[in-house]
């Protein structure tokens, strides 16, 4: 009889980590770091920065207990579930987060896509709808890379994070060597007194910053192929954070120690500009390819760690069973993978970069973020310590802060707009939409909240 495929832990702390990095970067600090400049309107710009590295690591310890508390394929799905419920309120939040990551998750890697077009176009002049061909084949492309076991996956992934910290250490290293401090500290037009409108321009600023963090918590949907997961995913996710925040911030002095603001926000190509004006045209191509490989690799991490999350609720009877299947030679979730990677072509060829940055966050931030901070609190209070192999220091105070900043950036995404309506109002419509669907599949199958209660006193499903 033949043995039924299943995820296997094949990834270490190595694997592990490059993945949550390669994820993080990305085209986003490319992309973004002349968006915030422009909205700040100078070099406090930073402060956009160290913001969402202090985002990220007090929401890094909510996703440091729950996924060492829960390593399997899923997630949010996963935590979602268990912290709310099983048979109540979490049905209906592990529904949701399910529901939007058919969106939003597409939506993530579409804006890989369109990001690695617009930077090819410094090599090579590119129309509209040519670069919407570029963006739509790199999605078909990634999808053939990841049609794989997974432990080639961890081997290719290593490859791809020794690139993307090589190119970021060339760039830090280009500005350190030609840092001008005038540049930096000269006086913006806003200034560094923390006033309200210095809020305001921060949260909206902020939006942008913490696209370029996300996928700190990258690992938790690759749960049930990490090995020693009690201890490497906490490990992966603060060594990732970490590290990122570091090479972020010098990267941003390094650009702005070389480039005056004032051109900074203007350009598209801002580290094929940076080093163009220090080596000359021909390293600001090969930067611009490395930045290309960069792109790439962060959407070979993003496709392959989602593509996890609707195989896990379908094992669980939460989702369309066809999501179960994993391939039958290879042992991984093809199906997931081919839906989520069909939908993010067509985001690609329909969105622009800037719509597309707001409304991931927009998409997430209520179900994903705060759902999960919430869902830490509920779960310490119900299990007992020797099912938390981790716990988040100085409880719940990183939880509260994480749920305090994520309400900011919700309300800051209200001033972004795609097809003329909020992209804030979006994330809420996509959302109530969702209940609606989970109220009508619940009161057909008799599930919560429409469960009949038996004469035992206990609720029949």
């Amino acid at each position: 009889m033949d043995k039924k495929p299943e995820l296997r832990r094949e990834l270490g702390l190595l694997q592990a980590t490059a993945l949550n990095m390669i994820d993080m970067v990305g085209i986003g600090p490319f992309v973004v770091l002349p968006l915030v400049v422009q909205i700040m309107a100078g070099p406090q710009a930073i402060w956009a920065w160290i913001a969402g590295a202090l985002l990220a690591i007090v929401d890094g310890f909510v996703w440091a207990e729950l996924g060492a508390a829960m390593p399997k394929a899923g997630g949010s799905f996963i935590f979602l579930r268990e912290a709310f419920g099983k048979e109540r309120w979490g049905k209906l939040m592990s529904f949701l987060f399910i529901w939007q990551t058919m969106i939003q998750a597409p939506l993530v890697a579409a804006s890989a896509a369109i990001g690695f077009a617009q930077y090819f176009t410094f090599i090579v002049p590119l129309g509209y709808y040519e670069k919407k061909m570029l963006s739509g084949a790199l999605i078909i492309l990634i999808t053939i890379l990841l049609y794989r076991k997974v432990g080639d996956i961890g081997k290719i992934s290593v490859i791809l994070w020794a690139a993307v910290l090589g190119t970021i250490g060339w760039l830090i290293f280009g500005g350190a060597t030609h840092f001008n401090a005038d540049l930096v500290f000269q006086e913006p037009a806003i200034g560094f007194s923390f006033s309200g409108v210095f809020f305001v321009l921060l949260g909206q600023a902020t939006v942008k910053t913490v696209y370029s963090y996300l996928g700190y918590y990258n690992v938790c949907h690759l749960g049930g192929e990490i090995q020693n997961p009690e201890k490497n995913i906490p490990r992966s996710i603060f060594i990732s954070i970490i590290g990122i925040a570091i090479l972020y911030l010098a990267l941003n002095l390094s650009v702005m120690g070389v480039i005056p603001w004032q051109e900074t926000r203007n350009s598209q190509f801002i580290v094929s500009t940076f080093v163009e004006k220090l080596y000359g045209h021909t390293a600001g191509v090969v930067a611009t390819g490395l930045v290309l490989l960069i792109a790439f690799s962060s959407l070979f991490a993003v496709v392959v760690g989602y593509s996890r999350i609707p195989y896990a609720a379908a094992t669980e009877g939460a989702f369309f069973k066809v999501f179960g299947k994993l391939h039958p030679t290879k042992e991984f979730p093809y199906i997931s993978l081919l839906v989520l990677a069909g939908i993010a072509f067509v985001f690609s060829l329909l969105l622009r970069m800037s719509e597309v940055i707001s409304a991931i966050l927009a998409m997430r931030i209520i179900v994903q973020f705060i759902g999960g901070a919430v869902g830490v609190m509920l779960l310490r209070k119900r299990w007992s310590s020797d099912k938390l192999p981790f716990k988040m220091w100085l409880f719940p105070l990183p939880a509260v802060m994480a749920i305090f900043l994520w309400v900011w950036l919700f309300t800051a995404t209200v001033n972004s707009e795609i097809w003329g309506m909020s992209v804030a109002f979006w994330g809420v419509a996509v959302m109530f939409l969702g209940i609606i669907v989970y109220c009508i599949q619940a009161k057909i199958r008799g599930e919560f909240p429409f469960a009949v209660e038996s004469n035992s006193g206990e609720t029949s499903v």
